[in-house]
């Protein structure tokens, strides 16, 4: 998620329906999941690239909304994460309901061929951690390497301007949307189907927006990403701990991971100001 958000930061727009797109990829590998007899070899890839597709047209729908609609893509993605959410809702308790009961705890089980190979006594599946690192290079070559990755961050610099020099400016906004929606929708089919293994109403888990804490923190760029999404993680997984072992509230992780926020923001905007100061300094001494 928080690579995908590379990408449409670096277009100057805020994803903030990016909770949406991880849920609408968990809801197609689920759909996938439940409907397609294959074996693994076969059911993995198509269960995965059902994740994809759904995340990116989940994220096109924000883009067209901005696009052609002329609304602003926080709102519109707020607005259909909202949609997903009860979609998710709508389908764990009704027509994919657990037999017998119609139960928020989720789904039945997927197959055992729809679960995410695993190694030894890990839990966390080698194929998700190694696609997220896989996310993780290509978006950063894509954003260094490529011509789309340089215009993408014209459009996001100055669109206006990057419109004159001949850089299609709308394809570009469309484009960034639809690889930030691809990526969330493929984290949102691996935390289906190697961490629940079913789909339930809370799938994306706050994700999406602990992502975009993790891409400011990265100030917007790809190489800083997975080690600060380690550091959550250790945050995340610790706080629990915290209440067993040290009869501390595990909320304190959240307000941990929030003040670190707030001081990196606050010291850049400092660095900032210092800067735009000193650069007015010489010309008032003149």
């Amino acid at each position: 998620a928080a690579s995908g958000l590379v990408v449409t930061f670096a277009a100057g727009l805020w994803n903030i329906g990016i909770e949406g797109q991880i849920v609408m990829g968990a809801i197609a590998a689920t759909l996938v999941a439940r409907t397609v007899p294959a074996p693994s070899p076969l059911l993995l890839p198509l269960l995965l690239l059902a994740g994809v597709l759904g995340g990116m047209l989940w994220g096109l729908l924000v883009g067209v909304l901005r696009v052609k609609g002329r609304v602003n893509e926080i709102f519109g993605g707020l607005g259909l994460d909202f949609v997903a959410t009860g979609l998710v809702v709508y389908l764990v308790i009704g027509p994919w309901k657990r037999a017998g009961s119609a139960s928020t705890s989720g789904t039945d089980l997927f197959p055992n061929e729809a679960f995410l190979p695993t190694t030894g006594r890990f839990t966390a599946s080698w194929l998700a951690l190694a696609l997220a690192a896989a996310a993780v290079v290509a978006v950063y070559f894509l954003m260094r390497g490529t011509h789309f990755g340089l215009r993408l961050r014209a459009v996001g610099a100055n669109p206006r301007s990057a419109f004159l020099m001949g850089i299609t400016t709308n394809r570009h906004l469309l484009g960034a949307f639809a690889i930030c929606g691809a990526l969330a929708g493929l984290g949102g089919a691996l935390h289906a189907s190697g961490f629940h293994h079913k789909l339930v109403p809370a799938v994306s888990g706050g994700y999406g927006f602990l992502a975009i804490l993790v891409v400011l923190l990265a100030g917007f760029k790809a190489k800083w990403i997975a080690p600060i999404a380690l550091f959550f993680a250790v945050i995340s997984v610790g706080s629990t701990q915290l209440q067993l072992k040290l009869q501390l509230d595990s909320a304190l992780g959240g307000v941990l991971q929030g003040v670190l926020v707030l001081v990196t923001l606050l010291a850049g905007g400092w660095q900032l100001h210092r800067a735009h100061r000193s650069r007015r300094s010489p010309e008032g001494g003149g």
